[in-house]
């Protein structure tokens, strides 16, 4: 596989090079590949069958990367685990997937029933003979699994091939400036697919990957101070962690001086926080992104300029990746013209094979269209002029007193306000019909001493924009939106808050 070869490469041409740091560990590219080649090897000896997967569990330690890369070099994918992730789900997670075994990075024991935990801090991987190249995982074989949530409560496991992430490193190292030899940020858990779009890039590309724990993260001072000691120069995150930066004012060009490239994905880009980035780094350029972890993390891009900044609306998600093709149909199927409104369907060799053991869901959401993969996102979106625009999920629709209306409609509108840093729709529907919105309001600075005095404005604001039957009955602020470890906003622990 080209990934791994090239990562031997460098392992051999620039052995010294950082290929990844974590608080206080840096591990080179000679270590990272003798380490993973040899933990391979030890993996290997188990005599699993091939392909059986193997679940990896842990934060983002330095053995990480190695487990993740001992894994699909012994020819089996891995299942990134966060140590976020409660117990009963890790369980549950093993249970369902069929693993073999579970590589445990933390200090900590892990109990897990009837499969062996290979405890990383007790190994001595040296003792291990490299593994051979004629292992490692093959194009149309799994490379890695990441369980995301279902909407019957149980996790699904994503199956990603090998030709479905060299499709997209490919993409992302040729279509993108990410040149040779940058530092990367790693803000994103591995148990997200977002962390794929800064991980495998940067390996590819020669590059170093800085990571930002949990610790770090949710402690401002100190993750200011690690910022600006980073010498980052390609960013890449969710929006709402950016606008989570936005409080410290010296979250600019002087904090970070290399920094060379934006990289969103994950959720919608405001037009409010790319003009926030574009003053605060204006020599940084900013690219948005779209995609499902069902189709390898993101399958569209555009650099968001100054033409596209001055035009008030939603920012597009881009331009289709050259080998994928994206479809608007309807709720019957059928195709729908350029401009209309539907359900985007995505197709091509970034499209993955299906849910793990779900032949069901597989089959609901998965199938072939002119004999590539495609997949239905469930998203809500239109083309114009060859660029997409993503308006949230279909889910996001609901009907208020007759009216059909989108969350996230509002949602941009409120977010266009002066007088508001970030907002949240959420639906009060204490007896399952929708009774009223509520709008959460991060306000930006404003003149008003009372609340009602701030709601008067905004609503005034709302009325040239949304309908009357749009806009929100009820109005709470807050100091921030609170964000899931993923790095999106927690709609669920927001509505806690709203309803305490």
């Amino acid at each position: 596989m080209k990934l791994l070869t090239r990562i031997a490469q460098h392992a051999a041409t620039k052995p010294e090079q950082t290929a990844y740091r974590t608080n206080d560990e840096v591990l080179n590219y000679k270590l990272l590949w003798d380490k993973s080649s040899r933990l391979a090897s030890l993996i290997h000896a188990m005599q699993f069958e091939r392909q059986t997967p193997v679940v990896v569990y842990g934060h983002m330690g330095i053995d990480m990367p190695i487990s993740f890369l001992a894994c699909v070099q012994a020819g089996h994918p891995y299942i990134p685990v966060d140590t976020s992730i409660p117990l009963e789900r890790v369980r549950l997670i093993v249970e369902k997937s069929g693993a073999a075994l579970v590589i445990n990075t933390t200090d900590s024991k892990l109990d897990v029933d009837s499969i062996p935990v290979l405890q990383m801090s007790e190994l001595q991987v040296e003792q291990q003979m490299p593994i051979s190249h004629q292992y490692w995982v093959e194009q149309d074989e799994v490379f890695y699994i990441i369980y995301t949530s279902g909407s019957t409560g149980n996790p699904k496991g994503v199956q990603i091939t090998a030709a479905n992430l060299q499709s997209f490193t490919d993409w992302m190292t040729d279509d993108f400036p990410l040149g040779e030899g940058k530092v990367f940020l790693n803000q994103a858990p591995f148990s997200f697919d977002l962390s794929v779009m800064d991980f495998y890039p940067a390996l590819q590309s020669g590059g170093s990957i800085h990571t930002l724990e949990k610790e770090v993260i949710n402690k401002p001072k100190v993750l200011f101070e690690n910022l600006s000691h980073s010498g980052l120069q390609i960013w890449t995150s969710t929006p709402s962690f950016v606008q989570m930066c936005f409080p410290n004012p010296d979250f600019n060009q002087t904090m970070l001086p290399k920094l060379e490239v934006f990289l969103f994905c994950g959720e919608v880009l405001p037009l409010a926080v790319a003009k926030e980035l574009k003053a605060r780094f204006p020599q940084a350029r900013i690219f948005n992104t779209y995609g499902p972890t069902e189709a390898t993390v993101a399958v569209t891009s555009i650099e968001i300029t100054e033409d596209l900044l001055i035009q008030e609306k939603a920012l597009p998600v881009g331009y289709p990746k050259s080998d994928m093709r994206i479809l608007v149909v309807d709720e019957f199927d059928n195709l729908l013209p350029e401009g209309e409104k539907g359900e985007l369907i995505l197709a091509g060799p970034s499209v993955s094979k299906g849910y793990l053991g779900e032949p069901v869901l597989t089959e609901k959401v998965f199938g072939k269209i002119n004999e590539m993969s495609a997949y239905r996102t469930g998203d809500a979106g239109f083309i114009q002029d060859g660029m997409v625009y993503c308006q949230g999920r279909l889910d996001y629709q609901i009907k208020l007193h007759g009216y059909r209306m989108e969350l996230e409609e509002i949602e941009f509108h409120l977010n266009q306000s002066d007088y508001i840093q970030s907002a949240i729709i959420i639906p009060h529907a204490p007896n399952e019909e929708i009774e009223y919105l509520i709008a959460a309001v991060v306000p930006a600075a404003h003149e008003f001493d009372k609340e009602y005095k701030l709601t008067a404005a905004i609503r005034k604001d709302l009325a040239l924009r949304l309908p009357a039957y749009m806009i929100p009955r009820k109005f709470t602020y807050h100091t921030a939106i609170p964000m899931t470890m993923n790095g999106k906003a927690d709609r669920k622990k927001l509505k806690e808050e709203v309803f305490a």
